[in-house]
């Protein structure tokens, strides 16, 4: 039996594509080990993962094609960056969507051109001059403090995997110390300042498919609204 579960289970968590800009949050979490560790922790031990292992070997497979579709393939859409993305038009996944969405093919199209938009914008951002020239006093700045690091990146790839993180002490200070630095070289603004430039342009850019996406998503309020309160009067 498949139980739903949050788009985010780890509320706290966030994300930061170009730097580390919350002083509050980093002398928290630092970079997030804590928070990287519960999503994996809830990715490999939620209640369907534990389900699908907990069946006999020869009912996984069916089960796993029952909510997936038997191939990843037959519902395709082409990504802005050229990129065919494909999975099944069958499956307890793809018959869900489609009572949401009637067009599921168009649904598709859409969601995989808005779910592409965030990398290209993320390749803009950092290929900027503007950001270039905040990156180096953000550099500058983590030297002062004792990291030396050429960028944001560079101290992120730093960073030992999850399961095996800095000690908590290490790993705050370097985080407060970047965001500090976000703040203060001017990093932070400028990325933001950016970041919104370039959402704008490439959703103009892709107009068509951000609106179906929005369009969508409205229209099938009504439909999702009727399963929820159908699911609750069970």
């Amino acid at each position: 039996m498949y139980e739903p579960v949050p788009r985010q289970p780890v509320p706290d968590a966030r994300d930061f594509p170009y730097v580390v800009d919350d002083p509050e949050w980093a002398r928290r979490h630092g970079y997030g080990s804590d928070l990287d560790r519960k999503r994996e922790e809830i990715s490999t031990e939620g209640v369907n993962e534990r389900y699908f292992r907990s069946l006999p070997q020869e009912r996984r497979a069916p089960a796993i094609a029952a909510a997936n579709g038997s191939r990843p393939d037959g519902l395709s859409a082409r990504a802005p960056d050229g990129l065919k993305i494909s999975r099944s038009p069958d499956g307890c996944q793809s018959q869900a969507e489609r009572g949401l969405y009637p067009d599921l093919a168009a649904w598709f199209q859409a969601r995989v051109t808005v779910d592409s938009l965030p990398p290209l914008r993320g390749g803009q951002v950092i290929a900027d001059g503007e950001f270039r020239g905040a990156t180096r006093k953000w550099s500058v700045c983590m030297n002062a403090a004792g990291y030396v690091f050429q960028d944001p990146a560079a101290a992120r790839a730093a960073l030992p995997p999850p399961d095996r993180p800095f000690p908590r002490e290490r790993e705050v200070a370097m985080a407060v110390a970047e965001a500090g630095c976000a703040r203060s070289s001017g990093l932070a603004e400028t990325a933001a300042r950016l970041d919104r430039k370039y959402d704008t342009e490439l959703r103009e850019k892709y107009g068509h498919d951000v609106t179906a996406w929005l369009r969508f998503r409205l229209d099938a309020l009504p439909r999702a609204r009727a399963v929820v309160e159908a699911d609750a009067e069970r």
